[in-house]
């Protein structure tokens, strides 16, 4: 982990991997306000004061523990999903999967929002079936549409609004992602357990 200074109120942890990431941004964020990104924790405060916690803090292995297979915990999201997106033929394809396997893979474990970032609304989960890692798109979309559900690298997520994009689109759902007169907003907050759930078309509610 390498430290960067950025400002004069705020430091940034340089991370390995998302697990490093994950793991120091759950021992600190109940001491100091701080923000997970893919591989980086920004951490708000007097510089000085920040680099002393770092000293005396040491993210323990269990802060980096994920979901098991079985787990459903009540307040899990659950989000049902249509799954004709535009390149599943292609996942399918970049994994060695038929289609169906790559739903099974999509729906067969939890997944948990890491951060979120993007647009209003979106987040990268993580956590999934890792024979799903796959690229992003060579050209991007100049427009999705909104909850479309999509694959990058390690990552699975639902567009909340329309936008360009090149994540690889599997399928989508109805279910609203950034709500305004919902609090909070996003349906999907750092943290949570996310389950998506297989639906015919015109289910996806």
């Amino acid at each position: 982990m390498e430290l960067k200074a950025c400002g004069d109120r705020a430091i940034l942890l340089d991370c390995a991997d998302l697990d490093e990431a994950l793991a120091w941004h759950a021992a600190l964020s109940p001491r100091v306000e701080a923000v997970l990104g893919a591989r980086t924790v920004l951490l708000r405060g007097e510089p000085a004061a920040l680099r002393s916690l770092l000293v005396e803090t040491r993210p323990a292995a269990s802060d980096t523990a994920r979901p098991s297979d079985q787990a459903q915990p009540s307040d899990a999201v659950r989000i049902p999903v249509t799954y004709d997106g535009p390149d599943i033929a292609e996942v399918a394809t970049l994994t060695g999967l038929t289609t169906a396997e790559v739903v099974a893979a999509h729906t067969g474990r939890p997944w948990t929002v890491a951060f979120a970032g993007f647009a209003p609304g979106f987040a990268y989960l993580t956590g999934g079936d890792p024979r799903l890692h796959v690229p992003r798109r060579d050209s991007p979309r100049s427009r999705v549409e909104p909850g479309a559900v999509g694959l990058a690298g390690e990552f699975s997520g639902v567009y909340p609004r329309a936008s360009p994009g090149g994540w690889q689109l599997i399928g989508r759902t109805a279910v609203p992602l950034w709500d305004l007169d919902r609090e909070p907003p996003a349906l999907l907050t750092p943290g949570a357990t996310v389950w998506f759930e297989p639906v015919q078309s015109g289910e996806a509610r």
